[in-house]
């Protein structure tokens, strides 16, 4: 699903934020991606949806390498993943029901398609009633749930989810992990950026470790791993 061989990403000034990163991630996988602030995570995520490019190596999601994919194809490969921010990234003039609308109206979905998959999406992700709220009446929890139901839209084979947690309290955000553990028990492949050491440590999933942009650390059921201590946290 996801392959990484041999990535580097160099920025102006000659600072390597990915230096020779390889992994394969296969269908049907949660894996959880780590590392303290400055590893590379960032731009690991940037570089999975095109955002930049490798300096080299190459990037293949589902056996595409999307170095290769024209400008122009870019959108139509973001489509292709379901996205969770940190920051949820609403349209705060929509309605909840517009905002996950909106994700199927760009692919030019019928409406009376979108009339019968935006109910079904909102009530998995335990929002059902809220369809007429906007998202500043909802709480961070809520607006996260929405914008989960708005990544799987367009059923997508892989969901990306970056720091899905960073902005929620402890309760709410074990709801969304949850609701993610859901979502891959359905069969989507599920990679998650996060430094949630408590969620990592708890779920026993597979872990990679990214520390001064290179891998330190890939666990099948692992944990939050931390290169100084040579332990986890």
């Amino acid at each position: 699903m996801i392959r990484l061989e041999n990535v580097t990403k160099e920025y102006p000034g000659g600072v390597k934020a990915l230096d020779q990163v390889s992994f394969k991630i296969n269908k049907g996988e949660f894996v959880f991606i780590v590392g303290d602030s400055g590893s590379g995570k960032t731009t690991l995520f940037k570089l999975l949806l095109r955002e930049i490019e490798a300096s080299s190596g190459a990037i293949y999601i589902e056996d595409v390498d999307i170095a290769r994919i024209h400008k122009s194809k870019v959108p139509k490969l973001r489509r292709s993943l379901g996205v969770v921010f940190q920051d949820f990234r609403l349209l705060k003039d929509r309605t909840v029901y517009e905002n996950v609308a909106f994700a199927l109206e760009v692919t030019e979905t019928p409406k009376s398609v979108i009339r019968k998959t935006v109910p079904a999406l909102l009530n998995m992700v335990g929002l059902k009633g809220y369809e007429k709220k906007k998202p500043n009446q909802l709480s961070g929890g809520e607006q996260q749930r929405v914008a989960l139901a708005r990544a799987l839209a367009n059923n997508p084979p892989i969901l990306l989810a970056d720091e899905p947690t960073g902005n929620l309290d402890p309760q709410r955000s074990w709801a969304i992990i949850n609701l993610l553990k859901d979502i891959n028990l359905r069969g989507t492949t599920v990679v998650v950026i996060t430094h949630d050491r408590e969620i990592v440590n708890t779920m026993k999933k597979r872990v990679i470790t990214i520390q001064n942009g290179r891998i330190a650390r890939d666990d099948t059921r692992g944990e939050y791993w931390h290169e100084l201590t040579h332990s986890t946290i």
